[in-house]
């Protein structure tokens, strides 16, 4: 038995049995306290000014798109605005130590996803640990990446794409958001379990690289739903498979890459919001149970559906225990494939 087929089972092994953890289920709303205890030093009730929703990644993208959904439900219940705070950079690490680096108080909060927690430790040397420092306050989002590729291909399916990249080694390049997105390590999973080579390109954001692929300098892309599923749609893009375990109700007619070959290969991408660790357990709670409410609002689950999206909530407690997972998952998944930043 080769070196690479013993690391392709031992990595299906931890593709089966991680994620007991996930935080996806409904959250029972913590207890928001007395209301003495979300009394500030000011005399005022939290919240009494604007909240900073600090977004890591360009706009546009996935992360400020559904930033902006939870920002407005919050700001209309509060009647306190919600500011979408754009800074990306650094496989969203200059947004995030901004966000470490503001006032536990409540004001500033991170709309991070997984890059933050299962990526980038594994990728670069970062100032910050997520649970060290923040505090996990509810999951908001989940969802499988499309497989796209650009239509003058001569694909159909992932039994195609495997065949042409066989055929010419080297020869295709697939684009993500930069190394720290969950593009990446998806590509390098399909390559390590498909036995083939295609070179990564990584881009300032998702969004440029589907670009390219539209026209037509770039073969493939793994994308998040919300940008990659118009084109499919359109025909601009040709989509071949979700990166989850199953099929998602999203796009219930889609293949996963799973059963078009790969069988063990299960991968998605999930979202969340964190606040500063020391911030006032009774504001954490409240904070909870507002973005639990959002999530289970008919319109944003409707909303969320129509960009290729789950949404979800959780506590905080499962938050963590979600997070601690999805790192473990994603540092075996870049040891076994040999992904590393260039």
């Amino acid at each position: 038995m080769s070196h690479a087929l013993k690391q392709a089972i031992a990595l299906l092994s931890v593709l089966a049995t991680v994620g007991a953890a996930s935080a996806t289920g409904h959250a029972q709303t913590p207890s928001t306290g007395s209301g003495q205890a979300l009394r500030q030093s000011s005399g005022q009730a939290y919240p009494s000014k604007p909240i900073r929703m600090i977004v890591p990644w360009n706009p546009g993208g996935t992360t400020d798109t559904i930033a902006r959904v939870l920002g407005q439900k919050m700001s209309e219940a509060w009647g306190q605005p919600v500011v979408i705070d754009i800074r990306p950079g650094a496989s969203a690490i200059i947004g995030t130590e901004i966000a470490m680096r503001a006032p536990a108080d409540g004001y500033t909060l991170l709309h991070a996803n997984m890059a933050q927690w299962a990526t980038n430790p594994s990728f670069y040397k970062t100032n910050y640990d997520t649970l060290r420092d923040f505090a996990p306050v509810s999951m908001v989002a989940t969802a499988p990446q499309l497989l796209v590729v650009y239509p003058g291909l001569p694909v159909s399916s992932v039994q195609d794409l495997i065949k042409v990249a066989k055929a010419e080694p080297g020869k295709l390049n697939f684009g993500s958001g930069g190394a720290g997105t969950l593009a990446y390590p998806a590509g390098e999973l399909f390559k390590m379990l498909a036995g083939v080579n295609m070179v990564h390109v990584p881009y300032k954001g998702t969004i440029l690289a589907l670009t390219d692929l539209l026209g037509g300098r770039l073969q493939v892309v793994f994308s998040d739903m919300p940008i990659a599923l118009p084109h499919a749609k359109s025909g601009k893009a040709r989509a071949l498979a979700v990166t989850s375990a199953r099929r998602t109700p999203l796009v219930p007619d889609m293949p996963t890459i799973a059963e078009s070959g790969l069988p063990g290969y299960g991968l998605e991408n999930s979202w969340g919001v964190m606040a500063q660790k020391g911030v006032p357990r009774p504001i954490l709670a409240k904070l909870n149970a507002e973005i639990v409410r959002v999530h289970n609002l008919p319109d944003v689950k409707d909303r969320y559906a129509t960009l290729g999206l789950e949404a979800i909530s959780s506590t905080p407690e499962a938050f963590v225990a979600f997070i601690r997972a999805d790192a473990a998952k994603f540092a075996k998944i870049i040891q076994a494939t040999g992904a590393k930043v260039e």
